[in-house]
């Protein structure tokens, strides 16, 4: 019996939650999802998506801090593929963040104004295809329909993807690497302070707690196949979908869903 959909909260959009909570959780889960090498299976499914859709030019919407564009950047390079050219986008752009990026990351670019999903302006999204690596599940079923609507506007074709299906057992896959990363963070972290410190080492079992409320809510809240349909079939004459899995280590399992213009 499939879990219904459920748009609880995660501590880490809650606004009251300090910054170095918010970036442990936000550097570990990078630092985990790329350690456990949960995005090598897109790069193949996403370089035919980039075929489909005739560019190389990416806006990353909801790119957070820069995370799944610096992983598969460089799944891209290690699979001897070109990376595509990603410019990171955000309602909240984190400056520090991608300006480090992008100084690391050559195909890397960042727009640092303010940028809603479900208004892209034309000056930024014109040429560019658009990309939501695991952050369209933050979304709740109006604000996604809106997304998926203001790209299909402006013809654009548009990729989302998730690490996880809607099964809150999938999120065990990830532990081990998330966990790693939480206790490696405070050395590896580009900021050090004694807050993140405190939180991976003095407080471990609090943050894990928040850490874990966070990952298996995500899967929870995340679109399965025949929503994403349902959210795009007014669209369905005018564009092409393409719906797919892909696996990682320990039964990791991912989708990812893309459609391109008629």
């Amino acid at each position: 019996m499939a879990l219904p959909r459920l748009q609880l909260f995660e501590f880490n959009d809650l606004d009251w939650v300090g910054t170095d909570v918010r970036d442990t959780v936000v550097e570990s889960l990078s630092r985990g999802l790329s350690w456990g090498r949960t995005l090598t299976g897109l790069v193949q499914p996403f370089a035919e998506f980039l075929e489909a859709a005739g560019t190389d030019r990416v806006l990353d919407l909801c790119a957070g801090a820069g995370g799944p564009a610096q992983i598969l950047t460089r799944e891209f390079r290690r699979a001897g593929r070109e990376p595509p050219e990603l410019l990171l986008t955000d309602l909240f752009p984190r400056a520090g963040a991608w300006q480090r990026l992008a100084a690391e990351e050559p195909n890397v670019r960042a727009h640092f104004g303010a940028v809603d999903a479900t208004a892209i302006p034309a000056e930024v999204g014109a040429g560019r295809a658009r990309a939501i690596i695991n952050a369209f599940h933050h979304f709740p079923r109006a604000v996604a329909e809106r997304v998926l609507a203001d790209a299909i506007r402006a013809r654009s074709p548009i990729w989302v993807s998730e690490p996880f299906e809607r099964n809150p057992l999938m999120f065990l896959s990830f532990a081990p690497f998330g966990l790693a990363a939480l206790l490696a963070n405070p050395v590896l972290t580009p900021k050090r302070t004694l807050g993140k410190a405190v939180l991976s080492w003095g407080v471990l079992p609090l943050t894990l707690g928040i850490s874990a409320w966070d990952g298996f809510v995500s899967t929870l809240r995340v679109y399965e196949h025949p929503e994403l349909l349902e959210m795009v079939r007014p669209f369905a004459a005018d564009y092409r979908w393409a719906f797919g899995t892909y696996r990682y280590a320990l039964g990791g399992k991912g989708y990812y869903f893309w459609g391109v213009p008629r």
